[in-house]
């Protein structure tokens, strides 16, 4: 470990890496609510956070194992099960008079088309105002999952065997693979029609 007169250790959160102390300076000068999307293997939370002296207030969450209850039969941390929970947490937001927000992705690399904006892309579709630009949001395609559908199909073909393995829980749960697109508007609209 570094040492010296002139050293100083860091805050905790930042020597455990849970928080870049720069980038939330930058957010919180913003004085607006922050859209703070954080990405587990299995799971997708989306929170409206405001900024308190004493520490940060959750005014708005979303999450994944929400779509549960709505008849979701997908992974839940795949790209629509993303845009499902943001448009989820938009709806949820705009409901309790948060019309706008700044999307704060925490330590996650900013990956164009990654799950962290399809999370942004479905709080827009719902009706916020986040500033963004327009090359990093995923393709409408994938949003739908016709991406995993094609490969649900592809593996089919060749391997049976690996197809079952691969999208055991899809199965298990009673939807194929390739109907996912299907499934996800069916979902979308639900959320759509839902009073939060």
């Amino acid at each position: 470990m570094a040492h010296g007169a002139k050293y100083r250790v860091p805050f905790r959160r930042r020597r455990e890496g849970k928080t870049d102390y720069r980038k939330r300076l930058k957010l919180l000068l913003s004085k607006k609510p922050r859209l703070v999307v954080r990405k587990s293997l299995n799971n997708i939370i989306a929170q409206i956070v405001e900024y308190d002296e004493k520490g940060d207030r959750v005014v708005v969450s979303a999450h994944t194992r929400e779509l549960l209850k709505l008849g979701y039969k997908g992974h839940r941390g795949n790209l629509p099960a993303a845009y499902l929970v943001g448009l989820l947490i938009g709806k949820k937001a705009l409901k309790r008079g948060y019309r706008e927000a700044i999307l704060d992705i925490g330590l996650h690399r900013a990956t164009r088309g990654g799950a962290v904006f399809a999370v942004l892309k479905g709080a827009l579709d719902a009706g916020m105002d986040i500033p963004h630009g327009e090359s990093i949001l995923p393709d409408e395609d994938r949003i739908r999952g016709e991406h995993i559908k094609r490969y649900a199909l592809m593996l089919k073909e060749e391997n049976e065997e690996k197809y079952r393995r691969q999208f055991s829980k899809y199965l298990e749960k009673g939807l194929l693979p390739e109907n996912l697109p299907e499934h996800f508007e069916e979902i979308k609209e639900k959320i759509e029609k839902l009073e939060v």
